[in-house]
């Protein structure tokens, strides 16, 4: 009996999460069609051939829904990854493929990016990459970054082994502001801003090792500290840790 019943689970599971995913893409749909705000949890459900109460048992809001969408971004991004972390040792190298494959995991959905923004850009809403909600995505993204800088060959201080990926981190969310509003074939000032901006970045990580430098570094961190919105500012989900306190 014990065996049936768990012959019975195994069945209806990839079931379950064809249904989670049908919803999932009939609201992203409908976010592009209607616009968030306008889209309703009944109108998804009714698109998605559900009942309200299955679309609800999946996703507890539409911004659950979102996360969803941020959760499945960050599995893309992770898969897509891959190749780059296990090859060349060049940080710079390293950082343009993290970069350029994020971008092209997210290309299919850049028309209605637009859409979140407006939401996510508001440091109270758990749509914000900082916020609690977000908190899943957020570390799958620091994660790359962290294995991105620790599979290099460039030297870095240890007092920032957890400061660095977090910085790294914030650099994407100035590319993903800046990919919002691009408006380019394919995104193309967007690629072109990480071929600019990536061998900076790697050079100012290799520099950051320098004890001279280490001021600058610890006044970075105070202003990252004390203005950046949600748990990114000092919360466990987040923190930007104080390299005087490693």
């Amino acid at each position: 009996m014990v065996k049936e019943a768990k012959d019975v689970k195994d069945v209806k599971a990839p079931k379950s999460e064809q249904t989670r995913t049908l919803i999932l893409e009939t609201a992203l749909r409908l976010f592009e069609e209607r616009g968030y705000d306008r889209t309703t949890m009944r109108a998804i459900a009714q698109e998605a051939g559900v009942s309200v109460g299955n679309a609800y048992y999946y996703f507890a809001g539409k911004e659950h829904l979102v996360q969803g969408f941020y959760d499945r971004l960050a599995a893309e991004h992770e898969a897509a990854v891959q190749p780059v972390l296990a090859g060349d040792k060049d940080l710079a190298v390293r950082i343009r493929g993290v970069l350029l494959s994020w971008l092209d995991v997210a290309e299919p959905y850049h028309r209605f990016a637009a859409q979140f923004f407006k939401n996510a850009a508001d440091p109270e809403s758990p749509l914000s990459p900082f916020s609690g909600e977000s908190v899943a995505a957020r570390e799958a993204a620091i994660s790359i970054h962290e294995r991105c800088l620790s599979g290099s060959s460039t030297k870095t201080d240890p007092d920032l082994a957890e400061t660095l990926p977090q910085l790294m981190w914030l650099m994407q969310m100035g590319l993903v502001l800046y990919w919002v509003y691009d408006r380019t074939e394919g995104a193309e000032r967007s690629r072109r801003l990480v071929e600019r901006t990536a061998p900076i970045g790697a050079r100012a990580i290799a520099l950051s090792r320098f004890r001279v430098l280490r001021p600058l570094v610890r006044q970075v961190h105070d202003v990252l500290a004390e203005f950046l919105p949600g748990p990114a500012a000092g919360g466990p989900a987040g923190k930007v840790q104080d390299p005087a306190e490693a």
